[in-house]
């Protein structure tokens, strides 16, 4: 599937700030860059970083009273849609040392908080089919809601809540995830679909030696995903990080299929 990606951001600074960018779709053996151009407008060097685990990059900005980007992309996405419940569990202690970190609480998806619901209400269930039932679970329960949490939210605020937009689907499938012992990961990413169009957020889990797109939301399948950054939580994953003060003029993001 080839999509077509717009990205337009125009914010203002009360003060000189450094600001973290990671909106540029990454370049992966399952979703290819056809195109790609970014456009930052500022006086100062702009500087390219790797993004978690190699995936992706940031983009370090100096803004002094505004920041204004422009992204404009064409990526052809090459994953077929599996289904996750015959995929069998991997033992923890089988584990690879660069999945523990998904593995563990962070500080948005409190897992260790969530085990004893999980035991519970899951038992017997392990791997791909303990991952579907978690996956069926958050997006029967949850309820999605413009406006009903805000950048601190965490995982066990959206389970007491039951409401939340996709940052708060992905963190509490991913905490769950992890309370049963299945590495999970946050994703930034864009999807066409996305109502209302902005940029998404979905889990991806590691089953069967490689790792699996989730979307609890509903609204994007896996094989018309892509992928932007990965990270324990938001905290890694944010389009747009401030070290400073800024202010919401414009932002607009469009996903189109091509074909």
């Amino acid at each position: 599937m080839r999509l077509s990606i717009e990205v337009s951001l125009d914010y203002t600074m009360a003060q000189p700030a450094d600001v973290l960018l990671q909106i540029e779709a990454a370049d992966m053996a399952d979703q290819r860059l056809e195109h790609q151009s970014l456009t930052i407008w500022s006086d100062h060097r702009v500087a390219a970083v790797p993004g978690e685990d190699g995936i992706g990059q940031r983009c370090w900005v100096r803004a002094d009273h505004a920041l204004i980007a422009r992204y404009e992309a064409v990526v052809v996405v090459d994953r077929p849609a599996l289904m996750l419940e015959p995929l069998p569990a991997t033992p923890a202690r089988a584990l690879d040392g660069s999945l523990i970190p998904y593995l563990l609480p962070s500080r948005y998806c409190q897992s260790d908080r969530l085990e004893g619901f999980v035991r519970q209400r899951f038992a017997g269930l392990s791997g791909g089919a303990m991952a579907t039932a978690l996956t069926d679970w958050v997006a029967t329960r949850l309820t999605y809601r413009s406006g009903a949490s805000q950048g601190d939210t965490t995982a066990l605020d959206t389970f007491a809540s039951r409401m939340g937009v996709c940052r708060d689907y992905a963190h509490l499938l991913v905490a769950l995830a992890r309370a049963a012992e299945i590495p999970a990961r946050c994703v930034s990413a864009y999807a066409p679909g996305v109502d209302p169009p902005d940029f998404h957020a979905v889990a991806e889990l590691w089953l069967d030696g490689t790792w699996h797109l989730v979307d609890a939301t509903g609204m994007a399948r896996a094989d018309e995903i892509v992928r932007v950054g990965v990270g324990r939580d938001a905290t890694d994953i944010a389009f747009m990080t401030v070290f400073g003060d800024a202010q919401l003029c414009d932002q607009k993001v469009s996903v189109r299929r091509l074909d």
